[in-house]
């Protein structure tokens, strides 16, 4: 005989793939996603049903949480306990639950993230709205199912007066689902089903003029009805909700910002620390103080306040925008529909609900019907048996036992088997003449409450009237006042850098290695400029005095800039080292800086960033393009091709003129207006056609009816001064001409060209910290095909290192 197989070979995508399945099917319609009918998820409906069934009724005392969470799961919900208690709590929390079906005695948490008390501390009992969502549970109203260990039965849904879904909302994350349903004011949804009831064919349009829209617990702002509009239809949409907040004055010319309500499901305590981490951060100057006075009489109250002349206004505008004063809110409407996970629009979740309802009060008339038929057939026998009552005590004396009395009863007199039981049992009191009035009179009114219940269930309009009158009186007792305040647009937020930012001046520096820090003018004028902090190698690329209200971008040799507020650079004393910008902002491996840029706005139309790379492209772009909202990373200026280099970067006006000389001392000079104005990410325009293997070496702007001199230094060490008229408007990518004398013998390569004034200086310094100052008037003009005279030994003073142009007398004048 051939032995059953024990093993099966599968393959693990196959396992994997049906028990995840499985699984997915399992928590989609049984545990995180709400039934669309009573708005509950199972573990929420085992809770109700375990204190309804226990007599944990609104009307009754409080009972400890331990014994209800007992009962869920050792009858219904085999999970953690943990769990359920949670859930638990969730459901008494008045910030979480508009209408919360569960009171809690003791700590059930706060609106701070506080965690509840644990369960043998806490007592709870159903509130009394809940006792409308189990309301005829027990008149076969709804379907009941075995429970896990087949000891009980449960309900698949409640009779949910309440139309709960709406009413309290729903969020919940399963397997490639997630919900988000937002509470809403139960007068307002009543009245929706009224008007769907009346007119099953409404538009969301119609519903709307009713169910403005969701209200939450915690109040609060709701702006964009269009959002709102687009989650009635759709299932999804999205909603601004702001912190409801006053300006007040308080003494000393200041003032102080009050929030009384904050936005749905945000923790207050981590709002107050987030605001208070600006105050301390100085991320947000004009704060002074941030104190959280909520309690239980006055309820939430957060002040805010604010330094003497800080305008609360643009304060709070900022808070709105960084914090979560303000947030989005995204509906995601998904409900358990016919046992399916469907994304709800408004008419469908009414629709749902009224379902439901017809569902519920047609079968709870069913029973109420066959229960008053079932009575109306013992007061027929009664008062037959009362009309006939000596034969009938005549028979019942006569007979052996009660059975044998029933039976008798039976075939004498042809009473049912129900009829006899209750004759039988009858007490001698109930003989009285007053009692067969009493049985007359209830015989009536069985009648006309089978005719009432059998009109409800032959005509559809009788059932909705009786849905009507319910929901009318639901309405009537738990009627409450609209939390949430709806505006119809989204109000946009400006923030006003000048008000949130004190005003004040501070020199700001980068180097070459990219060190940068901003100085306060104090530890500047207090310290000598050559005290500069930075390394033996190192130069100055950018010094200037900016505004804390001002930007600096920041360019480096890979095409990108960096964007800089100057209020966000680290503030450093003048005698110590500036933070690197690569803690600042992650650049990548050998990327560098090559210059730098003071802005004080992007407004100016009259203002362009002009960039040039190493293979001799230049590029214009408008500075308004450079303003960003974002600048936690590099932003790319110019797009480079291959190992090509942006090397130099200008902030420069229209009516210019460009010198570019190569480093084997090409030069081209051409109108600025050859060069297109094109956007931030593009790559440029050849400005000098180069030989192979020459780079650009030196970039400089002037003014096109100007005449400076130049300043040539080369590598080797030697400097001439030359007029500008040597070199003749050529036009934009031509060679150009040659500004150095070829020699056959370690022949000079051009190391700096600078445009300088009669009153000028030069500074050259080297790698060995050799510096040499030379005055512009002390040097005789060159042709172009001179090499200058040699003021360096590179073989004993070491390379140069950089070339700066001092202006003496410019300075002094600023001064």
């Amino acid at each position: 005989m051939a032995l059953t197989e024990r093993f099966h070979e599968l393959t693990l995508e196959d396992v994997i793939g049906d028990r995840f399945g499985r699984y997915s099917k399992y928590i989609i319609q049984d545990r995180a996603i709400p039934d669309a009918r009573d708005g509950l998820k199972p573990v929420q409906r085992r809770i109700l049903y375990a204190m309804y069934r226990d007599g944990n009724t609104h009307d009754k005392p409080f009972r400890k949480s331990a014994k209800t969470v007992g009962n869920v799961i050792g009858n219904y919900h085999p999970h953690g306990d943990s769990s359920v208690y949670e859930a638990m709590v969730r459901l008494s929390q008045d910030w979480k639950a508009r209408y919360p079906l569960i009171e809690m005695h003791g700590n059930n948490g706060s609106v701070d993230g506080d965690p509840p008390a644990a369960m043998r501390y806490t007592e709870a009992r159903l509130s009394a709205i809940a006792a409308e969502m189990l309301k005829d549970i027990d008149k076969e109203t709804v379907d009941f199912v075995p429970n896990f260990d087949d000891q009980d039965v449960e309900p698949t849904v409640l009779p949910s007066k309440l139309p709960n879904l709406l009413v309290n909302g729903a969020t919940g994350i399963s397997a490639g689902y997630a919900t988000d349903i937002p509470p809403h004011n139960l007068s307002e949804v009543l009245d929706g089903v009224l008007m769907r009831l009346d007119n099953p064919d409404c538009t969301v349009d119609d519903l709307m003029t009713v169910i403005k829209g969701p209200d939450f617990p915690t109040g609060a702002i709701i702006e964009g009805v269009d959002g709102i509009k687009k989650a009635y239809e759709t299932g999804r949409g999205k909603i601004i909700i702001r912190s409801k907040a006053t300006i007040e004055p308080i003494k000393g010319g200041k003032e102080q910002i009050v929030i009384t309500e904050i936005p749905y499901d945000v923790n207050k305590a981590q709002l107050v620390k987030k605001i208070d981490e600006m105050r301390f951060d100085k991320r947000l100057e004009g704060i002074a103080e941030v104190r959280d006075e909520s309690d239980r009489t006055a309820g939430l109250r957060i002040v805010i306040e604010l330094k003497k002349d800080v305008d609360g206004e643009a304060i709070l505008n900022y808070l709105y925008k960084n914090t979560d004063l303000q947030i989005t809110y995204n509906f995601n409407m998904i409900a358990i529909h016919n046992r399916r996970p469907t994304m709800m629009t408004l008419p469908l979740m009414l629709d749902a609900y009224i379902d439901h309802q017809k569902d519920v009060v047609t079968r709870r008339t069913k029973y109420d019907l066959q229960k008053a038929k079932n009575r109306l057939h013992i007061v027929e026998g009664l008062i037959k048996a009362l009309s006939i009552l000596d034969d009938v005590i005549q028979t019942i004396r006569s007979s052996k036992n009660k059975k044998d009395a029933k039976n008798n009863l039976q075939m004498k007199f042809q009473f049912t088997e129900e009829q006899a039981e209750a004759i039988v049992n009858l007490q001698l009191y109930r003989l009285t003449n007053t009692d067969i009035t009493q049985l007359q009179k209830e015989h009536e009114e069985l009648q006309k409450t089978t005719e009432k219940l059998t009109k409800i269930l032959s005509s559809e309009k009788e059932l909705i009237k009786v849905i009507k009158k319910e929901i009318l009186e639901l309405r009537k007792k738990f009627e409450e006042p609209r939390r949430s305040t709806i505006q119809e647009k989204v109000k946009e937020i400006k923030v006003s850098l000048e008000v949130l930012i004190p005003s004040e001046d501070f020199v700001v520096t980068v180097t070459k290695d990219g060190y940068v820090k901003r100085t306060s003018l104090r530890s500047y004028a207090a310290s000598n400029p050559e005290d500069f902090a930075m390394k033996e190698s190192d130069y100055l690329l950018f010094e200037n005095t900016l505004n804390t209200q001002h930007h600096l971008l920041i360019f480096t040799n890979k095409g990108n800039y960096i964007y800089q507020p100057v209020y966000e650079l680290p503030e450093i004393r003048w005698k110590d080292l500036g933070q690197h910008i690569s803690s600042i902002v992650p650049i990548e491996e050998g990327e560098k800086v090559i210059g730098a840029v003071g802005v004080e706005n992007f407004d100016d139309e009259n203002k362009f960033v002009l960039t040039a790379s190493k293979h001799g492209q230049v590029k214009l772009t408008k500075l308004a393009e450079y303003q960003v909202t974002r600048y936690s990373k590099p932003i790319k200026t110019m797009n480079l091709k291959n190992d090509d280099e942006m090397m130099f970067a200008f902030l420069v006006t229209p009516g210019k003129e460009i010198i570019l000389t190569s480093y084997l001392s090409y030069t081209v000079r051409f109108n600025m207006d050859e060069i297109p104005v094109t956007g931030i990410k593009t790559g440029g325009v050849k400005g000098i056609n180069l030989k192979d293997g020459d780079v650009l070496a030196a970039v400089n702007v002037i003014d096109a009816d100007s005449q400076p001199d130049l300043i040539v230094v080369t590598h080797r060490g030697a400097i001439k001064r030359m007029s500008l008229s040597e070199i003749e408007r050529s036009g934009r990518a031509k060679r150009g001409l040659v500004i150095l004398k070829e020699l056959k013998k370690n022949p000079h390569r051009i190391f700096n060209v600078s445009v300088v004034n009669e009153d000028d200086q030069v500074l050259l310094a080297t790698k060995k910290q050799v510096q040499e100052s030379i005055e512009v008037a002390n040097l005789a003009r060159a042709d172009r095909y001179s090499n200058g005279s040699l003021k360096l030994d590179i073989d004993t003073d070491g390379e140069l290192l950089f070339v700066k142009i001092l202006h003496p007398q410019r300075e002094d004048q600023e001064e």
